[in-house]
């Protein structure tokens, strides 16, 4: 098992994709978000909101300076002036300390923007220069090179993670926000990045900041090969992702089992991170079709091994559909506003569901590295075992119905279930869940 830090254990991420939740991105009617207007301060209300959920920490999309959408990093260094002032990041930051909640920064270090100051050195003074030097360059057709972008986005230009003042600065960056209060580092397209270049960037981080966590953005491969040759702590699950969804959707619930053998197998070696949504993605509301099975999705999330993350906004029911154009991420990343209790969509029963559950995952903290084994699977009825090891483990039973018919199953030590489950004394509600302590 891949070492993580201990806290790590307890962890329950809240995501929001900042830009979008402040209304800076798309650009207001009235014109580019400013500074002044201290915009990243409208998540203030949101942490006692992610206290109430029953999340304990707050990962953060990208906050420093750029011109589109916060991928496109102009100066690591510096936030965003569409968020605000420096000040205010700190602030945050202390907020969220003060509520015990610990933050995790977004870090974009496969490539950086246009109009990064890299770029323009590299195209004024050649390849050779001190900006070109941090660059990947390719032919340019005539003879010459030019900055190479990273997947035909031409917006985007590719680092040369060979150059070593590329890891001097990604250590630099690094350090210098864990040093302002951040916890963990999310690495952005982690994928794309040589696995040599992140082993030896983060045990260099960790000499300084031993506690720090790394997620890493990979979205299919050999997960278990990239955690260990890069030394991250841990990379998206997006295998179990889509087998929760597809899965509920098509009422194929042999998919999930299967997915949920490979999982336990990344088990072995890491702990996974576990989402059913997040900024790139459709939400779990709309991408299920079927909304008596939307608590499926959130069940499986809270009592799954890994370390769980709520996308901002799933936890209140909202829809959103992405699309392959641009501008297709809006409505996935909306402007969730001030008022945590009157945001557009927002469902009170999807959040107390929410809170319900992870409350449980708090109550079982042996859950973040505990294996699930199938005990009774149909195609619509599924009851699976999830245990953890050792002195402090423990199991529960967790029962999934996307029948019309009831599954029947003995509900003795029945810890939390849908409203007709409770009901009932001979087993699972059409379309309904339980979980049961053992």
């Amino acid at each position: 098992m891949s070492p993580e830090p201990a806290w790590v254990e307890h962890a329950v991420w809240w995501r929001v994709y900042p830009l979008g939740a402040v209304g800076a991105v798309p650009e207001p009617p009235a014109g580019p978000a400013r500074p002044d207007e201290h915009r990243l301060l409208r998540l203030l209300p949101w942490l006692d909101h992610v206290v109430a959920l029953g999340a304990n920490g707050v990962a953060l999309g990208p906050v420093f300076a750029s011109e589109l959408h916060g991928y496109d990093t102009l100066d690591h260094l510096r936030l965003d002036p569409r968020l605000g002032e420096e000040a205010d990041l700190d602030r945050f930051v202390e907020a969220a300390h003060e509520r015990g909640l610990r933050v995790q920064l977004d870090g974009v270090f496969n490539h950086v923007g246009r109009g990064h100051r890299f770029v323009a050195e590299a195209e004024r003074d050649g390849p050779d220069s001190p900006g070109g030097r941090m660059l990947r360059h390719e032919p340019d057709g005539s003879g010459g090179t030019r900055p190479a972008t990273w997947e035909g986005h031409d917006e985007l230009v590719a680092l040369d993670h060979d150059a070593p003042e590329v890891a001097a600065l990604v250590v630099e960056v690094m350090r210098h926000w864990l040093d302002r209060g951040a916890d963990a580092w999310r690495l952005d397209v982690g994928y794309a990045v040589p696995p040599a270049f992140w082993a030896a960037v983060l045990p260099e981080v960790r000499r300084t900041h031993p506690d720090v966590w790394f997620e890493a953005e990979v979205i299919h491969g050999d997960y278990a090969a990239f955690v260990q040759e890069s030394t991250v702590d841990t990379v998206t699950q997006y295998e179990l992702w889509k087998a929760v969804w597809s899965s509920l959707t098509d009422r194929n619930l042999h998919e999930l089992d299967h997915a949920l053998g490979r999982h336990d197998a990344f088990l072995d070696t890491f702990v996974p991170t576990t989402f059913v949504g997040n900024h790139d993605v459709t939400r779990i509301a709309s991408q299920v079709a079927d909304p008596r099975h939307h608590p499926h999705a959130t069940v499986l999330l809270a009592v799954l091994g890994g370390t769980p993350e709520v996308y901002a906004g799933d936890e209140l029911g909202l829809l959103g559909v992405k699309e392959e154009r641009f501008g297709g991420d809006d409505a996935v990343r909306p402007d969730l506003g001030t008022d945590t209790t009157a945001v557009p969509g927002a469902d009170g029963e999807v959040f107390a569901l929410h809170q319900e559950l992870l409350g449980l995952r708090r109550r079982h903290p042996w859950l973040h590295r505990a294996r699930s084994s199938a005990v009774e699977l149909t195609n619509t009825q599924y009851v699976l075992d999830v245990t953890g090891e050792g002195p402090d483990g423990g199991t529960l039973r967790v029962a999934l119905n996307l029948d019309d018919e009831p599954l029947e199953l003995d509900t003795a030590g029945l810890v939390a279930a849908d409203a007709a489950t409770r009901e009932r004394d001979d087993g699972v509600a059409p379309h309904g869940w339980a979980v049961l302590g053992r």
